[in-house]
């Protein structure tokens, strides 16, 4: 493992050192404000950004060390393994259970709605946000207007870089069929197969392990490694301890350990990216599942979240924090951090997305509520004469409506020709196909 412009830890904590420490604090008082896992402001630092924030009056390596002491009493080993044979572990801090609790809370309460179709229709095409800025992190250049037209014209992909956003489309979907599975190394080779199905980026062959060593992880900017991946021929079976450790149920019954699902999910997605089983597209089925496993255990409202979204946006803080968990002991707590904020972000930004959305949607209500259709257009059709009203000219297909609404074909026609027989949209029939364009008066129409 290459430091990465990362300053190694000078010091590492064992129980041989104890009495050292002990000592250490008995002689300098002073050493004992150290005695935690996080800083003063909850954070989880490691040694690079540790050091900066001790006072120059302060010895930072003993600091340091006392701070790994608090850590090592409180981690909590895990039945994973590093290349070295160690286990893997975290700790939870006061900080990281606060935000595993509101995530656990704003997934109970933040998508209650009195409305529930309404909500569904509001958030029902985000689903392909994921698979768009997922393929994006990977690589694919495609913009994202482009990719969502794509899927919801159900045109086939023109290139490579589509062709991923169509595959990881396609993976988020097939994640609902397999919750009541557990995670095999079938499956995941079935997950991995369609997100690569013809791609060929670093030699992939989908749904195949790689064959070689050769695979390294470089930091994307002048070449440097930063992780070499478990050997290739210990892959099986150390992915059938990665099974074994999903499909054991930590309720904390019995005697049994408790581990959060949250906790047990972002570690299936650090595992994955850790064992690096495929020769590509192993992030793309790192967080496929994540999310698999975030639904199988009831947070059902995670297919409309866009992880990727965020982390697509620093790359390199993504990667760091798989490197901090590697290069401190196997120490998963920095990338269960980093996760839960992603998530927490990724939360903020959907609930937002609903408010916003629900505001339009009302605003266009009021409009309605004293024309003459008041009474005769339905949810979908309201929610329709909303995106006419913000896009003179738009072109509608009930492809689209089957699409971003969840409903038959017949059902898309005959709701869209209702609205042209009040003149919200004109009809275009281009060959077979009837399309539908947003006329420009609309305003006009509803207020008379």
């Amino acid at each position: 493992m290459a430091k990465s412009r990362i300053e190694k830890s000078p010091v590492t904590f064992t129980p041989d050192n104890l009495a050292v420490v002990l000592n250490m604090m008995n002689s300098e008082s002073y050493l004992m404000e150290y005695f935690r896992e996080t800083d003063d402001k909850g954070r989880y630092l490691y040694w690079d950004k540790f050091r900066w924030r001790v006072p120059k009056s302060h010895d930072v390596k003993k600091a340091w060390l006392v701070t790994k002491w608090c850590r090592f009493t409180k981690r909590k080993p895990i039945d994973l393994l590093d290349k070295e044979g160690e286990a893997f572990h975290y700790c939870k801090p006061d900080s990281l259970q606060a935000k595993l609790y509101k995530i656990a809370k704003l997934s109970g309460e933040g998508m209650t709605s009195n409305d529930s179709v309404k909500q569904k229709f509001l958030i029902s095409s985000l689903i392909m946000e994921e698979a768009i800025s997922s393929a994006q992190l990977e690589g694919a250049t495609t913009t994202r207007y482009v990719a969502k037209k794509m899927l919801v014209d159900e045109r086939q992909p023109r290139s490579e870089d589509e062709l991923m956003i169509m595959n990881n489309y396609i993976l988020m979907t097939e994640l609902k069929e397999l919750l009541d599975a557990p995670l095999s190394i079938e499956m995941i080779k079935h997950l991995h197969k369609i997100a690569t199905a013809g791609t060929s980026q670093n030699g992939v062959i989908p749904g195949e392990f790689r064959e070689d060593d050769e695979i390294v992880i470089s930091d994307g900017v002048d070449g440097e490694v930063l992780h070499y991946p478990p050997l290739h021929s210990e892959i099986e079976e150390r992915l059938e301890r990665l099974c074994d450790f999903a499909n054991t149920i930590h309720s904390g019954e019995g005697g049994d350990d408790f581990i959060d699902p949250i906790v047990k999910a972002i570690i299936l997605h650090f595992m994955i990216g850790y064992e690096h089983p495929f020769a590509d597209g192993n992030g793309r089925t790192a967080r496929a599942i994540f999310y698999w496993f975030m639904l199988k255990n009831g947070f059902e409202f995670f297919e409309y979240l866009s992880i990727s979204k965020l982390l697509k946006e620093a790359p390199i803080k993504y990667g760091m924090a798989y490197l901090y968990s590697e290069i401190d002991e196997s120490d998963l707590t920095y990338f269960l951090y980093y996760q839960v904020d992603i998530i927490l972000r990724s939360m903020d930004e959907l609930f937002n997305y609903l408010d916003e959305k629900s505001r339009e949607f009302e605003e266009v209500v009021d409009l309605l509520e004293n024309s003459r259709m008041a009474d005769d257009l339905n949810f979908i059709q309201k929610n329709i004469v909303k995106k006419v009203m913000k896009n003179p000219g738009r072109v509608f297909t009930a492809k689209e409506i089957v699409h971003a609404y969840d409903i038959s074909a017949n059902t898309a026609r005959k709701y869209l020709n209702e609205l042209a027989t009040y003149k919200l949209l004109a009809p275009l029939k281009e060959g077979r196909t009837v399309k539908y364009i947003a006329l420009a008066d609309i305003k006009d129409v509803l207020e008379r």
